[in-house]
């Protein structure tokens, strides 16, 4: 009975769901400089507005915490339940099909920045909480949205919020998959860098910079490249691209100057082999350029060598690992800049499985590093978060989703670190149906608009369970 009141609710207000989470959408809420009142910038304090407005136009409690967070209430009874989401976006880079800030819908599909990270999982949520509070459903405790604006660039917004209020006692995210995820890999995130010689031999790099965001696998990259004539360096940029999948636009500036654009696919670092990395991809043409020889060049072919293209799973590094709970190790070269004066630097993401430990990790990366005069910076490691998947809140998510998905439920390991890592006993629950790439931190991110109502529907029977008067 439960089931039919709520998939007639939503079939109900299908359009204004998908209207809201447009509204969202339209809000560019990139982190941007501090302002008073706004730690995050003018976007990420704009979107939470939006968020609360479109609550309170729903009938929900709202309160915000100096627009760090902002929270949605079904009751002002004892929270039992907090959901985690965030409306803060990276952002949009290049290539877009659509607009990505409208949310144009294409074959049951909305595209745009943040349709499915995480604005639309945030309204899928709030949507949940409207429909037990619109049906009726008799509760003996609140569930409580807590939704933040710097999930994406450091999560200082939840570490502000936590001064001022607990989590409830059963929590989730709705900023990944379905089934359950119990499981986030932990991560390094860190840098290195370099200072060598500066060589005035022909032909050489006069500079190299590529990615903007640790967390995103770089989409573009460039290069120039003084000495070399264009039509030389396109024989070689043409066979590189069959062999890296990376494309590559040359421009002549004169004077034996070439100017190289890598182009690449965008994604999440936590699944690197989804997308195409811009700055490898690069790395592997000029390597392979009849440069003259140099103490930069050296480093760069070391890079190359530690960080080849499409080495995924860190095997070049020595840094393999994998266990049967969460998996392989990940990397992601993410940013990186080179100068004819004399100096690199780096910055990489690896998500790491929970048998990883700096000694592991770190102790092996730094020699190989230093063999080439590089320098590795120590530190930025994040230890795994793993909730059991037998205990009895993960059990109640899993069967839910089974009854609303006629799908398997158990219980999955990621990559991605979400705002649930460091909080016990928290998992990530969905919105995302298993199996579909939504494109998220690359272009062209999207939802599917019956999968994101379905999602919201297995929320509010999840509050209904734990937050109900039976529960």
């Amino acid at each position: 009975m439960m089931k039919e009141k709520l998939e007639q609710y939503f079939f109900e207000h299908r359009e204004s769901f998908i209207e809201h989470i447009r509204r969202l959408v339209r809000v560019r809420s990139v982190k941007g400089e501090p302002k008073e009142g706004m730690p995050f910038g003018e976007g990420p304090a704009a979107a939470l507005k939006e968020t609360l407005d479109i609550a309170e136009e729903l009938g929900l409690l709202t309160k915000n915490f100096d627009n760090y967070v902002g929270t949605i209430s079904i009751n002002e009874q004892e929270s039992k339940l907090g959901i985690l989401g965030h409306v803060d976006v990276v952002g949009e880079g290049k290539n877009w099909t659509y607009d990505p800030y409208e949310g144009v819908i294409v074959d049951g599909k909305m595209y745009g920045r943040g349709t499915s990270d995480d604005k639309g999982p945030v309204i899928a949520a709030m949507y949940a909480l409207a429909a037990v509070k619109d049906l009726g459903i008799p509760l003996s405790y609140n569930t409580k949205l807590i939704v933040g604006t710097d999930e994406e660039s450091g999560m200082a917004d939840l570490d502000y919020y936590l001064t001022k209020e607990k989590t409830p006692p059963y929590v989730f995210t709705p900023d990944a998959e379905f089934p359950v995820i119990n499981i986030e890999k932990g991560a390094i995130r860190t840098s290195f860098d370099a200072s060598f010689t500066p060589s005035e031999e022909l032909p050489r790099v006069r500079s190299i910079r590529g990615g903007y965001k640790v967390n995103v696998v770089p989409p573009e990259a460039e290069a120039e490249i003084v000495g070399m004539l264009l039509p030389d360096i396109s024989e070689i940029a043409h066979r590189i691209t069959v062999e890296t999948g990376v494309n590559f636009e040359l421009r002549d500036m004169g004077q034996q100057l070439v100017h190289i654009k890598a182009i690449g696919v965008g994604g999440h670092a936590s699944i690197p082999e989804t997308a195409i990395n811009a700055i490898t991809g690069l790395l592997t043409l000029v390597n392979a350029l009849p440069l003259q020889p140099s103490e930069g060049h050296r480093m760069l072919q070391g890079l190359s060598d530690i960080f080849p293209h499409n080495d995924y799973y860190g095997k070049a590094a020595g840094l393999d690992l994998e266990d049967k709970e969460s998996g392989k190790l990940t990397m992601n070269f993410s940013i990186f800049s080179y100068n004819a004066e004399g100096h690199l630097e780096g910055q990489f993401d690896s998500r790491v499985p929970i048998c990883a430990t700096e000694a592991n990790t770190f102790d092996v990366l730094e020699p190989k590093l230093a063999q080439y005069g590089i320098r590795l910076v120590r530190g930025g490691f994040e230890k795994p978060h793993h909730t059991p998947g037998d205990s009895p809140f993960v059990q109640t998510l899993l069967r839910v989703y089974e009854e609303y998905t006629g799908l398997k439920g158990e219980c999955i390991a990621i990559g991605g670190g979400t705002y649930v890592h460091d909080i016990e006993g928290g998992v990530a629950f969905g919105p995302t149906m298993p199996g579909i790439d939504t494109r998220m931190h690359s272009n062209d991110e999207f939802i599917i608009i019956d999968d994101m109502l379905k999602a919201s529907q297995i929320y509010a029977q999840v509050i209904v369970e734990l937050c109900g008067t039976q529960s």
